[in-house]
């Protein structure tokens, strides 16, 4: 039997199943009575209707019984959510970002990634950031389930027990591409993680260092490079372009050139384009330095 990939998801599974197992008897229970019942006391068998008495008993029973179960719920729940409300001293601090509609994750060295890598049986504390609207970070093999709120300090943490990839969803919905918004959490042994943490990040050799920008800010889920309407404009053959924008709710004509790169890039909302929605895009202008501009208006140069 597979150990579980989380120290989370034993606790979660017995009140999941305690829970379900108690139900389902009741169900099950209730509904044979009440057909037992309807078979008994049909019309055929008692033509004239009389009263029956209450039972103290009866009454009692059914309410203590229920109360009592219910209680056993809630204590198997509360001690499977209790140890996640305290991350323990030591973890290790990763930031969670989530942005329409993408995830990436920073690490205490600075290092960025598309995916969540972490070692095996090492407590991990998400600090998780959103920089648009309510996200939730769902890990579901890890059983845990956090939201990521605009503004608002917030957290998880886990230890992954078992070797291997597992899926992250957003769990709350955040717009048109919501379903896209997927990634994974790779459990690898401590050494393995460990030279990864210290590799650094490089692009394949033959990747345009505009593309690699595309790629880790996210970019690309919201703009094509095939021509094809996403949530953005496309990116293919944009360059030199003649763009209808919306300017103050005024529409006028613009080149797109360096300068419209770089207020598309820092001021989104500021010339949105005919046709696409506004407020949509956050400003990159806290990320994203003059160089970064000049590689991402190189790459739009080559889209032909």
């Amino acid at each position: 039997m597979n150990s579980p990939a989380s120290n989370f998801v034993e606790g979660v599974d017995f009140s999941l199943w305690f829970i379900l197992g108690i139900s389902t008897f009741f169900l099950v229970g209730i509904t044979a009575v009440m057909i037992y019942f309807v078979i008994k006391y049909r019309r055929s068998k008692n033509p004239k209707a009389t009263n029956i008495e209450g039972s103290n008993l009866a009454e009692i029973t059914w309410t203590v019984i229920p109360t009592i179960l219910v209680l056993f719920m809630f204590w198997y729940g509360w001690t499977g959510y209790e140890p996640m409300l305290k991350a323990p001293e030591g973890a290790i601090e990763i930031e969670a970002h989530g942005q329409m509609w993408s995830w990436w994750f920073v690490y205490p060295n600075g290092k960025r990634s598309d995916s969540l890598v972490i070692p095996i049986d090492k407590p991990v504390k998400l600090n998780l950031i959103s920089h648009d609207v309510i996200h939730s970070l769902y890990i579901p093999a890890f059983r845990v389930k956090q939201d990521l709120m605009p503004g608002k300090d917030n957290w998880m943490w886990f230890e992954g027990k078992r070797l291997g990839s597992y899926d992250i969803y957003c769990a709350e919905y955040c717009g048109e591409r919501h379903s896209y918004m997927l990634s994974k959490v790779n459990v690898m042994p401590e050494a393995n993680y460990e030279k990864w943490f210290n590799e650094k990040t490089t692009a394949p050799a033959d990747e345009h260092p505009g593309l690699t920008v595309l790629k880790t800010n996210g970019c690309l889920a919201c703009h094509s490079l095939d021509g094809s309407k996403l949530v953005g404009p496309s990116f293919k053959g944009l360059w030199g372009k003649t763009e209808t924008v919306l300017t103050d709710g005024n529409e006028r004509e613009c080149e797109v050139d360096e300068n419209y790169i770089r207020e598309s890039v820092f001021e989104p909302n500021k010339d949105v384009v005919k046709g696409f929605g506004k407020g949509l895009m956050i400003s990159y202008k806290e990320t994203l330095g003059e160089k970064e501009i000049q590689d991402i208006i190189g790459y739009f140069k080559t889209l032909k």
